[in-house]
Protein backbone atom coordinates (compact mmCIF):
# COMPACT_ATOMS: atom_id res chain seq x y z
CA UNK A 1 0.00 0.00 0.00
CA UNK A 2 1.04 3.07 -1.01
CA UNK A 3 2.04 5.61 1.54
CA UNK A 4 1.72 9.37 0.43
CA UNK A 5 2.31 10.89 3.64
CA UNK A 6 5.99 10.39 2.97
CA UNK A 7 5.73 13.02 0.29
CA UNK A 8 3.63 15.43 2.35
CA UNK A 9 5.08 18.53 3.21
CA UNK A 10 2.93 20.19 5.21
CA UNK A 11 4.22 22.34 7.42
CA UNK A 12 7.17 22.28 6.05
CA UNK A 13 9.53 26.10 5.84
CA UNK A 14 11.04 26.63 2.23
CA UNK A 15 13.57 29.27 1.05
CA UNK A 16 14.10 29.03 -2.85
CA UNK A 17 16.76 30.93 -4.14
CA UNK A 18 16.39 32.44 -7.84
CA UNK A 19 12.76 31.76 -7.79
CA UNK A 20 11.76 34.71 -10.12
CA UNK A 21 11.43 32.66 -13.38
CA UNK A 22 12.01 29.21 -14.77
CA UNK A 23 13.27 26.17 -12.34
CA UNK A 24 13.32 28.33 -8.73
CA UNK A 25 9.72 29.42 -9.57
CA UNK A 26 8.57 25.90 -10.85
CA UNK A 27 10.40 23.95 -7.72
CA UNK A 28 9.31 26.92 -5.39
CA UNK A 29 5.12 26.06 -6.99
CA UNK A 30 5.83 22.42 -6.47
CA UNK A 31 7.04 22.54 -2.78
CA UNK A 32 4.03 24.59 -2.52
CA UNK A 33 1.64 22.45 -3.51
CA UNK A 34 2.99 19.60 -1.55
CA UNK A 35 2.21 21.61 1.24
CA UNK A 36 5.97 23.75 2.11
CA UNK A 37 5.07 27.46 3.45
CA UNK A 38 7.57 29.02 0.59
CA UNK A 39 9.81 31.99 0.89
CA UNK A 40 11.01 33.26 -2.76
CA UNK A 41 14.31 35.46 -3.42
CA UNK A 42 15.70 36.78 -6.51
CA UNK A 43 17.26 40.45 -6.94
CA UNK A 44 13.96 42.40 -6.88
CA UNK A 45 10.77 41.87 -4.95
CA UNK A 46 8.95 42.85 -8.27
CA UNK A 47 10.26 40.24 -10.37
CA UNK A 48 8.71 37.67 -7.95
CA UNK A 49 4.99 39.01 -8.05
CA UNK A 50 4.17 35.84 -10.55
CA UNK A 51 5.86 33.65 -8.26
CA UNK A 52 3.70 34.95 -5.10
CA UNK A 53 0.61 35.14 -7.19
CA UNK A 54 1.00 31.45 -8.84
CA UNK A 55 1.53 30.46 -5.19
CA UNK A 56 -1.34 32.57 -3.12
CA UNK A 57 -3.80 31.82 -6.13
CA UNK A 58 -3.41 28.14 -5.91
CA UNK A 59 -4.30 28.65 -1.61
CA UNK A 60 -0.73 28.44 -0.51
CA UNK A 61 1.64 30.43 1.69
CA UNK A 62 4.58 32.60 -0.05
CA UNK A 63 6.76 35.49 0.54
CA UNK A 64 9.03 37.59 -1.27
CA UNK A 65 12.34 38.37 -0.10
CA UNK A 66 15.31 40.58 -2.34
CA UNK A 67 18.47 38.72 -2.43
CA UNK A 68 21.53 39.37 -4.41
CA UNK A 69 23.53 35.63 -3.93
CA UNK A 70 26.52 37.26 -4.62
CA UNK A 71 26.20 39.30 -1.72
CA UNK A 72 27.48 37.30 1.44
CA UNK A 73 25.65 39.89 4.36
CA UNK A 74 22.62 39.13 2.16
CA UNK A 75 22.88 35.62 1.84
CA UNK A 76 22.64 35.45 5.68
CA UNK A 77 20.66 38.11 6.26
CA UNK A 78 17.63 36.82 3.63
CA UNK A 79 18.09 33.59 5.12
CA UNK A 80 17.17 34.42 8.54
CA UNK A 81 14.31 36.91 7.37
CA UNK A 82 12.77 33.94 5.64
CA UNK A 83 12.99 32.56 9.16
CA UNK A 84 11.29 34.71 10.61
CA UNK A 85 8.91 35.20 8.05
CA UNK A 86 7.81 31.63 8.15
CA UNK A 87 8.29 30.43 11.66
CA UNK A 88 11.64 28.42 10.97
CA UNK A 89 13.17 26.57 7.80
CA UNK A 90 13.00 23.37 6.66
CA UNK A 91 14.13 23.31 3.44
CA UNK A 92 16.80 25.50 0.97
CA UNK A 93 16.93 24.80 -2.20
CA UNK A 94 19.85 26.83 -3.84
CA UNK A 95 19.05 28.02 -7.59
CA UNK A 96 20.00 31.60 -7.98
CA UNK A 97 22.39 31.11 -11.06
CA UNK A 98 23.59 32.48 -14.12
CA UNK A 99 25.47 31.73 -17.20
CA UNK A 100 27.25 32.86 -20.49
CA UNK A 101 28.42 31.40 -23.14
CA UNK A 102 31.82 32.35 -24.45
CA UNK A 103 35.13 30.86 -25.79
CA UNK A 104 37.52 30.19 -22.63
CA UNK A 105 40.24 32.76 -24.12
CA UNK A 106 38.46 35.16 -24.23
CA UNK A 107 37.12 34.92 -20.43
CA UNK A 108 38.09 37.77 -18.21
CA UNK A 109 37.74 37.57 -14.20
CA UNK A 110 34.97 39.84 -14.41
CA UNK A 111 33.11 36.84 -15.65
CA UNK A 112 34.39 34.53 -13.98
CA UNK A 113 33.89 36.23 -10.66
CA UNK A 114 29.84 36.58 -11.92
CA UNK A 115 29.07 33.33 -12.41
CA UNK A 116 31.25 31.29 -9.89
CA UNK A 117 30.18 33.78 -6.99
CA UNK A 118 26.56 33.26 -7.87
CA UNK A 119 26.71 29.58 -8.44
CA UNK A 120 28.95 28.45 -5.82
CA UNK A 121 29.65 31.18 -3.54
CA UNK A 122 26.39 32.34 -3.11
CA UNK A 123 24.70 28.66 -2.63
CA UNK A 124 27.75 27.99 0.04
CA UNK A 125 27.04 30.74 2.02
CA UNK A 126 22.70 30.54 1.94
CA UNK A 127 23.45 26.59 2.86
CA UNK A 128 25.58 27.83 6.07
CA UNK A 129 23.23 30.17 7.11
CA UNK A 130 20.47 27.47 6.54
CA UNK A 131 21.77 25.01 8.75
CA UNK A 132 23.06 27.33 11.44
CA UNK A 133 19.21 28.58 11.74
CA UNK A 134 18.70 24.59 11.66
CA UNK A 135 21.21 23.59 14.29
CA UNK A 136 20.23 26.81 16.84
CA UNK A 137 16.47 25.30 16.33
CA UNK A 138 17.51 22.04 17.11
CA UNK A 139 15.45 20.49 13.85
CA UNK A 140 16.57 18.49 11.09
CA UNK A 141 16.97 20.28 7.62
CA UNK A 142 17.31 19.04 4.02
CA UNK A 143 18.92 21.57 1.81
CA UNK A 144 18.75 20.97 -2.47
CA UNK A 145 21.97 22.76 -4.83
CA UNK A 146 20.95 22.71 -8.59
CA UNK A 147 23.86 21.63 -10.05
CA UNK A 148 24.08 20.55 -14.34
CA UNK A 149 25.44 18.41 -16.36
CA UNK A 150 28.47 20.67 -16.82
CA UNK A 151 29.06 18.88 -13.27
CA UNK A 152 29.67 16.08 -14.74
CA UNK A 153 30.56 16.52 -18.00
CA UNK A 154 32.81 19.34 -20.33
CA UNK A 155 30.96 21.27 -22.25
CA UNK A 156 32.91 23.97 -24.51
CA UNK A 157 32.69 27.34 -24.11
CA UNK A 158 31.05 26.98 -20.64
CA UNK A 159 33.93 26.79 -18.35
CA UNK A 160 33.19 29.27 -15.57
CA UNK A 161 29.96 27.60 -15.12
CA UNK A 162 30.83 24.21 -15.31
CA UNK A 163 33.30 25.07 -12.97
CA UNK A 164 30.72 26.60 -10.59
CA UNK A 165 28.73 23.48 -10.94
CA UNK A 166 31.37 20.67 -10.46
CA UNK A 167 32.36 22.66 -7.51
CA UNK A 168 28.56 22.69 -6.14
CA UNK A 169 29.05 18.98 -6.22
CA UNK A 170 31.53 18.87 -4.48
CA UNK A 171 29.92 21.10 -2.00
CA UNK A 172 27.39 18.99 -1.68
CA UNK A 173 28.71 15.96 -0.95
CA UNK A 174 31.10 17.44 1.47
CA UNK A 175 28.53 19.41 3.20
CA UNK A 176 26.18 16.20 3.59
CA UNK A 177 28.99 14.17 5.12
CA UNK A 178 29.63 16.89 7.94
CA UNK A 179 26.21 17.38 8.37
CA UNK A 180 24.88 14.04 8.46
CA UNK A 181 25.33 14.68 12.96
CA UNK A 182 22.83 18.06 12.57
CA UNK A 183 20.22 16.28 10.63
CA UNK A 184 20.88 17.87 7.82
CA UNK A 185 20.32 16.16 4.35
CA UNK A 186 22.30 17.74 1.35
CA UNK A 187 21.66 16.98 -2.17
CA UNK A 188 21.42 18.09 -5.88
CA UNK A 189 19.58 17.91 -8.61
CA UNK A 190 21.36 17.86 -12.25
CA UNK A 191 18.91 19.45 -14.91
CA UNK A 192 19.32 18.20 -18.42
CA UNK A 193 18.47 20.41 -21.11
CA UNK A 194 15.54 21.90 -20.02
CA UNK A 195 14.68 25.42 -21.98
CA UNK A 196 14.45 28.45 -19.53
CA UNK A 197 14.80 32.30 -20.02
CA UNK A 198 18.22 31.59 -18.97
CA UNK A 199 19.30 28.85 -22.17
CA UNK A 200 16.83 30.06 -24.77
CA UNK A 201 20.04 31.03 -27.12
CA UNK A 202 20.54 27.75 -27.40
CA UNK A 203 16.95 26.47 -28.78
CA UNK A 204 16.89 29.73 -31.00
CA UNK A 205 19.03 27.67 -33.30
CA UNK A 206 17.09 24.34 -34.88
CA UNK A 207 20.31 22.99 -35.81
CA UNK A 208 21.77 22.25 -32.41
CA UNK A 209 17.79 21.30 -31.14
CA UNK A 210 18.34 18.42 -33.58
CA UNK A 211 21.87 17.62 -32.81
CA UNK A 212 21.11 17.29 -28.92
CA UNK A 213 17.72 15.61 -29.32
CA UNK A 214 19.66 12.95 -30.57
CA UNK A 215 21.97 12.56 -27.81
CA UNK A 216 18.77 12.22 -25.81
CA UNK A 217 17.66 8.84 -25.46
CA UNK A 218 13.87 10.17 -24.79
CA UNK A 219 14.44 11.93 -27.69
CA UNK A 220 12.72 15.01 -26.06
CA UNK A 221 13.62 18.31 -23.86
CA UNK A 222 13.05 19.08 -20.31
CA UNK A 223 9.40 20.78 -19.21
CA UNK A 224 9.42 22.02 -15.85
CA UNK A 225 7.27 19.91 -14.49
CA UNK A 226 9.55 16.69 -15.25
CA UNK A 227 11.15 18.64 -11.90
CA UNK A 228 8.31 18.60 -9.50
CA UNK A 229 8.83 15.24 -8.48
CA UNK A 230 12.26 14.70 -7.51
CA UNK A 231 12.32 18.21 -5.61
CA UNK A 232 9.35 16.99 -3.34
CA UNK A 233 10.98 13.67 -3.18
CA UNK A 234 14.53 14.75 -1.78
CA UNK A 235 12.86 17.72 0.23
CA UNK A 236 10.63 14.96 1.98
CA UNK A 237 10.86 12.09 4.80
CA UNK A 238 10.69 9.82 1.44
CA UNK A 239 14.01 10.77 1.19
CA UNK A 240 14.93 10.54 4.53
CA UNK A 241 18.13 8.05 4.20
CA UNK A 242 19.38 9.98 0.68
CA UNK A 243 22.26 12.29 1.21
CA UNK A 244 25.50 13.75 -0.84
CA UNK A 245 23.66 12.63 -3.81
CA UNK A 246 23.14 14.37 -7.26
CA UNK A 247 20.58 13.62 -9.37
CA UNK A 248 20.05 13.59 -12.92
CA UNK A 249 16.73 14.44 -14.39
CA UNK A 250 17.97 14.40 -18.20
CA UNK A 251 15.69 11.93 -20.23
CA UNK A 252 19.12 9.29 -20.51
CA UNK A 253 21.57 12.04 -21.94
CA UNK A 254 24.51 10.94 -19.00
CA UNK A 255 23.40 7.29 -19.25
CA UNK A 256 23.87 7.13 -23.34
CA UNK A 257 27.70 9.12 -23.45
Amino acid sequence: MRNASLFDLSGRKALVTGASRGIGRSIAEALSAAGADVAVTARSVASLEKTMAAIRTAGGVAHAIALDVTDVDRCRAATAEAGSLLGGLDILVNNAGVEEVRPSLDVDEALWDRIVDTNLKGAFFCAQAAARQMRDAGRPGVIINLCSLTSEVGIPTAVPYGSSKSGLLGMTRALAAEWADLGIRVNAIAPGYFRTAMTDVFYSNEAWQQSMLAKIPQRRFGVLSDLHGIAVFLASDAAAYITGQSIPVDGGFLASI
